[in-house]
């Protein structure tokens, strides 16, 4: 089976590269940069496939940035939220119908390079936030991606049903390096700690009993502080 991912560099589609990658399939990643405010996930996207060995394809469509406006990741005015990621404010990281752009692009050049599947790893935590990470525009998109090619494209979602400590998990046993993985919103030189996807990340961890080695800012809230403000996940 010869599979390529939609990889961003964040620790959902890091697990995902290496658990496919364990699995015997040949792996390849696709990135994109569509202008997204955290762009250094590509650089750390682009570490960790070198380390790995899996040939990488980074797609520039930063110019597309002014289409998606409106979200936090792609309007610059926007601040990115804090706060748990079931709270209202976090739909401003929606960025409009990123799902679709990035599956179309991709079954595009996994057609092109002979691969049978495409792989994202949307999960279970995400369908509460992120329209496009529900099962039914999975299953549309998936059905969409088998007739657009004379050769069918199976859309593999693994991680639809596991939560995020389940995902920290299989990482851990594939001894995926977490320290290289990007997940904050904020982009810069630290993680937060305190926008939604960095709570989620710290949460994870815990819920997992797995030692987080992400580099946090002095000043983001202990896990105890955020423990006694209830986990979301």
């Amino acid at each position: 089976m010869k599979s390529l991912v939609i990889y961003s560099g964040g620790l959902d589609s890091t697990v995902l590269l290496y658990h496919l990658h364990a699995s015997g399939a040949e792996v390849h990643a696709l990135s994109v940069d569509y202008g997204q405010r955290h762009r250094c996930e590509l650089e750390r996207a682009q570490a960790i496939c070198e380390r790995l060995g899996v040939p990488q394809k980074v797609a520039d469509l930063s110019a597309i940035q002014g289409l998606l406006a409106g979200s936090s990741l792609t309007s610059p005015e926007i601040d990115v939220a804090e706060g748990h990621y079931t709270e209202a404010n976090m739909k401003t990281t929606v960025v409009p119908n990123r799902n679709m752009i990035l599956l179309a692009l991709a079954a595009g050049h996994a057609i092109s390079i002979g691969a049978e599947q495409v792989a994202y790893a949307a999960h279970s935590g995400d369908h509460a936030i992120y329209p496009d990470c529900r099962n039914e525009f999975a299953d549309a998109m998936a059905e969409a991606m088998r007739l657009c090619d004379w050769s069918p494209i199976e859309l593999s979602r693994p991680f639809v049903n596991w939560t995020k400590a389940d995902i920290v998990r299989r990482g851990a046993e594939l001894k995926v390096p977490f320290e290289l993985t990007w997940s904050c919103y904020k982009g810069q030189s630290q993680h937060c700690g305190r926008c939604g996807t960095c709570i989620e990340r710290r949460e994870a961890f815990d819920l997992a009993g797995i030692e987080d080695p992400t580099d946090y800012a002095a000043d983001a809230p202990s896990v105890a502080t955020l423990r006694a403000q209830g986990w979301h996940l």
